[in-house]
């Protein structure tokens, strides 16, 4: 048991310089992304391709972003659906710090991409008389994109640059290390073996349950989610659907419309099932495969 728990700590402080590094990458990007010219974009017949591909990149500000252009009706619903299935929050970066799955990543980045587009797409078409405005004054809050809605007002360059991606990084670095103490242990209790042979909710019903946990708006989601397909407890496609689930905090934003309560709920359960239903055809294939 204690042998589970040292080679939790182990793993994550290994991981840890290369999450800061890419942490501060991050920051170095956001700092150069405005969606004062985006938005315009994110209005034409490419919206649901550009969204999805600004949703690829791995912070959940865009996804915020888009809510919030959503909400002031900048966007149409598809494009809005682009962002928020193509958004991975913090999945590409640990399955990168781990090495292990790397190979993963541009096959999940590709998935996501085709189900944010095609979903994006095909909304647009279902709601072909859906207004939009031709123009609306963004203000700086708007312009810019924050990973996991941090904002760089009035902080210095050592802040935004090293401290903010040195403390983000630790949160991420203890989810982890919570995730792998636990998964350690139940592997020592019950055996690789088992595991391997009864994957937690089979190809079928696990789907319904990654897809749930992905609708949790905290990075803590994605960092579960990752860290249990790295560590074997689940399939490639209940990841999938876990991850397009996965919006961070732009269900936060919408909620807080009230008078529009209803078409934020329309929302929240179409990406649901939308990612279930890309599980269950991605495991489906697999099993048909193996």
């Amino acid at each position: 048991m204690w042998d589970a728990i040292l080679d939790a700590f182990l793993d994550t402080l290994k991981i840890f310089p290369f999450i800061f590094v890419i942490y501060v990458l991050i920051e170095l990007l956001e700092h150069k992304t405005s969606f004062s010219k985006d938005h315009e974009r994110l209005q034409g017949d490419l919206a649901p391709l550009v969204g999805a591909a600004t949703g690829i990149i791995p912070q959940c500000g865009f996804s915020v972003m888009a809510a919030k252009l959503y909400d002031r009706g900048l966007i149409r619903t598809g494009t809005l659906l682009a962002v928020f299935l193509a958004t991975s929050d913090e999945a590409l970066i640990i399955l990168l710090s781990e090495g292990s799955r790397a190979d993963m990543i541009v096959p999940l980045i590709v998935i996501k991409m085709i189900i944010a587009v095609g979903v994006g797409y095909a909304a647009n078409l279902l709601l072909p008389y859906e207004k939009i405005s031709a123009a609306m004054p963004l203000s700086e809050e708007d312009i810019h994109a924050f990973s996991c809605g941090r904002e760089h007002e009035g902080k210095s360059d050592i802040r935004v640059f090293l401290v903010d991606p040195l403390l983000h990084s630790l949160k991420i670095s203890l989810y982890l290390l919570i995730v792998n103490m636990v998964l350690g242990c139940i592997i020592y209790e019950v055996g690789e073996d088992t595991i391997s042979s009864l994957i937690i909710g089979g190809p079928y019903l696990q789907p319904f349950i990654t897809a749930a946990i992905g609708l949790i708006p905290n990075c803590a989601s994605s960092v579960i989610i990752t860290q249990t397909y790295i560590d074997g407890f689940m399939t490639f496609g209940s990841c999938v659907a876990g991850l397009c689930a996965n919006a961070g905090l732009g269900f936060v934003v919408l909620l807080k419309n009230g008078k529009k309560l209803k078409r934020n709920i329309l929302l929240i359960v179409a990406t649901y099932f939308i990612s279930v239903a890309a599980g269950i055809v991605i495991n489906s294939i697999g099993v048909l495969l193996s």
